[in-house]
């Protein structure tokens, strides 16, 4: 693992010499597509084409059980809808009928009784992968148990899920049965980013770790850890800026006294080197009372500010170019019970996903308000379409499609509530469909005309 970081390294210089695509290029989402969690780099969870009024809405199909759990945000391309599982499997299914094309296993999971805390059992592919089109690739992170507990980077091809390669990418220091690869990986500036952070129960020897690596071969890009004597993981999705910085959000530190960039939100560079950060003034007594600011991404809106809203629902609005450092926000306040996942924006409004429904933000100046609160129910990241914002109840994987202009409920998807569901589900939206999973099926949305 240490190997890992010294060619890590060296080869800053390569990324830093090497010519690279600009990031709005590499954003862009064809039409009809799901590249990414929340649909693009800045997560904006807005989706591409028409889609259904919500009042003819119905459910199309229900894919057959698969092998695991599916933790993962869907990906679409092509006319098929990739799927992880915790059982370290891919499947790709066909977006018209549910039905398996492919299916590749990786490996065994490593099983609860291995790790010294968390609440996934087994743990295989949590985060969401990432698909780059041109190339005909999907990037997932896998955790397997053989020879011993170790994270690999895989590529596979989108046509057959044939493996091109598959690279061991783990933290390079710190215990490996401590740190879990739970938020999802994002392609930007020629580089597979990939964050790390801790395990449910915060027990073991874990930093934030955000690790770049080559999409030709999984070779090391460069790494950046969050420099906690402990703790201070990256939990939600990293988002990448127009200008192709990378934008993390930090969980609770073990400092009192001294700043140790727990509770942050920090900018990045293309090489992952720290540009700027920003961190509320209770960040200590935060980091006491495991109130995670990083409890979702940052969240960056169209005016170049950043809404960071945390575990306690509190808001902060900040200046993308200038983060503030701590107690540098622009603006507070209080949003909601608490905040987990990713917000979906469009302009100058968010709407965050918090445990007591979504919340609907509006950011005018340099202040911000609340302009609705939805139905009383644990809100998932939403998707945004023209008719509705759909967001699943995080206790039962129940779909709701929530109106526009009041949060009101327009549709909810008419299954029966899944028990104990695996956390922080999230729909995709492509060619005027919706598709979410409920445990270990996978559901589509739509209308049959």
């Amino acid at each position: 693992m240490r190997r890992w970081l010294i060619g890590a390294l060296a080869s800053l210089a390569v990324l830093a010499a090497a010519p690279s695509a600009p990031i709005a290029a590499q954003q862009a989402t064809p039409a009809g597509n799901w590249l990414t969690y929340q649909h693009d780099a800045a997560r904006s969870g807005q989706a591409d084409g028409s889609f259904p009024n919500p009042a003819s809405a119905s459910m199309l199909w229900e894919s057959p059980q698969l092998d695991g759990l599916v933790y993962a945000q869907p990906l679409l391309t092509g006319g098929r809808v990739f799927v992880a599982t915790e059982n370290n499997t891919v499947y790709a299914l066909d977006a018209a009928s549910g039905s398996p094309v492919w299916s590749q296993h990786l490996g065994d999971p490593v099983p609860r009784s291995t790790l010294p805390c968390g609440n996934i059992d087994p743990t295989g592919i949590t985060s969401t992968p990432v698909i780059d089109p041109q190339a005909g690739i999907l990037y997932a992170v896998d955790y397997l148990n053989q020879p011993q507990p170790h994270h690999e980077l895989v590529s596979l091809d989108l046509a057959s899920g044939n493996v091109e390669f598959h690279q061991p990418l783990d933290p390079p220091a710190g215990s490996v049965l401590a740190h879990q690869q739970r938020a999802a990986l994002v392609l930007a500036n020629g580089t597979v980013y990939v964050p790390f952070g801790g395990l449910f129960g915060d027990c073991g020897d874990y930093h934030g770790w955000l690790l770049g690596a080559s999409p030709a071969d999984g070779s090391p890009r460069g790494v950046y850890q969050v420099p906690t004597h402990r703790e201070g993981a990256i939990w939600a999705a990293p988002a990448a800026g127009p200008n192709g910085d990378l934008y993390v959000a930090t969980g609770n530190g073990d400092s009192s006294g001294e700043f140790d960039m727990a509770n942050a939100v920090v900018r990045l560079s293309a090489d992952v080197q720290q540009v700027d950060y920003y961190a509320p003034s209770d960040w200590a007594q935060l980091s006491q009372r495991d109130a995670d600011v990083g409890s979702t991404g940052p969240t960056l809106l169209d005016n170049n500010l950043i809404l960071q809203v945390g575990k306690r629902g509190q808001g902060y609005l900040l200046a993308a170019d200038h983060l503030g450092q701590i107690g540098g926000e622009l603006y507070s306040d209080s949003l909601c019970s608490g905040a987990y996942g990713e917000a979906g924006h469009t302009g100058s409004t968010a709407y965050v996903p918090c445990r007591n429904g979504l919340v609907a933000v509006q950011v005018q100046g340099q202040s911000f308000s609340v302009l609705w609160h939805g139905p009383q129910f644990n809100a998932g990241a939403p998707v945004l379409t023209e008719t509705a914002i759909w967001t699943l109840d995080d206790s039962s994987a129940t779909l709701y499609a929530l109106n526009p202009q009041d949060g009101s409920v327009l549709w909810q998807a008419p299954t029966q509530p899944v028990s104990n569901p695996p956390h922080f589900l999230t729909p995709a939206a492509a060619n005027g469909h919706l598709f979410y999973s409920r445990g270990t099926t996978i559901v589509a949305v739509g209308t049959s005309s």
